[in-house]
């Protein structure tokens, strides 16, 4: 196994939340609350016990009134994931995206870390040729840079397999979406993993929140795959599969 292989095969995705807002259902009852009761600031602050703060959470999710859940937010640290994955990380519009930039990190100095997706690396063949791709872009990355050619043009030759970094902040009801959506088996691998992963670390510090997060099958009861479903909404009571035309 060469030096090249090893980096591909060791990157590993992970994912930790940075930080959140304080108490983050706390919050979200307290603003619930200023929604439907006198109150002023100063009682806001009071502590809304635990069974009170489920109450109001599930009645409001259940209703659809989610703009509540707006109160809180999410930092998470992200890394070993690939370009082609951030791609699409990034068109979830309602968040902030920092993510380490090819034009001034020089990639001879980040070991030239990258992706192989499970269904090349599980065929031999096409494992052998991906590597070899890798290997190959690896070289004219490392001469266009040896040639006195600066890394924000000399990335133009980096694949999408090429891995990155990201910091991500998404308030509680973007999450909630984004899980909807990257959760389904029908999602791209990667960012389906990805999203499984940023839940598990959501449930730790919001767990009346992000209780029933996941694939929409499971949080509204319907599919919107059609004939593409995957068919899990069948195991699912009282789910449906539907399309939108």
């Amino acid at each position: 196994m060469n030096g090249l292989e090893e980096k591909g095969i060791k990157q590993v995705m992970k994912v930790k939340l940075l930080s959140h807002t304080k108490d983050p259902e706390q919050v979200v009852a307290a603003a619930i609350r200023q929604c439907y009761a006198a109150v002023g600031s100063a009682e806001l602050k009071k502590k809304i016990d635990k069974l009170t703060r489920e109450r109001m959470i599930k009645q409001v999710m259940g209703s659809g009134h989610t703009s509540t859940l707006e109160h809180a937010s999410f930092t998470f640290g992200i890394e070993g994931i690939s370009r082609a994955c951030s791609h699409q990380l990034v068109r979830h519009r309602i968040a902030s995206f920092s993510q380490q930039s090819q034009r001034y990190v020089n990639e001879t100095k980040n070991n030239f870390e990258f992706v192989i997706p499970p269904k090349i690396k599980a065929i031999k063949n096409a494992n052998v040729e991906f590597l070899k791709t890798m290997k190959n872009l690896r070289m004219v990355y490392e001469d266009l840079i040896g040639m006195g050619v600066v890394p924000e043009d000399a990335r133009f030759v980096l694949p999408n397999a090429a891995a990155t970094k990201i910091v991500v902040t998404m308030n509680a009801r973007a999450l909630l979406h984004f899980f909807e959506l990257r959760c389904c088996k029908r999602a791209q691998w990667e960012i389906q993993q990805l999203a499984n992963l940023m839940l598990a670390e959501v449930r730790k510090v919001a767990p009346i929140i992000f209780e029933k997060a996941g694939a929409s099958c499971v949080t509204t009861g319907i599919c919107w795959e059609g004939k593409m479903s995957c068919g899990l909404y069948e195991k699912i009571k009282g789910a449906e599969v539907r399309t939108r035309v």
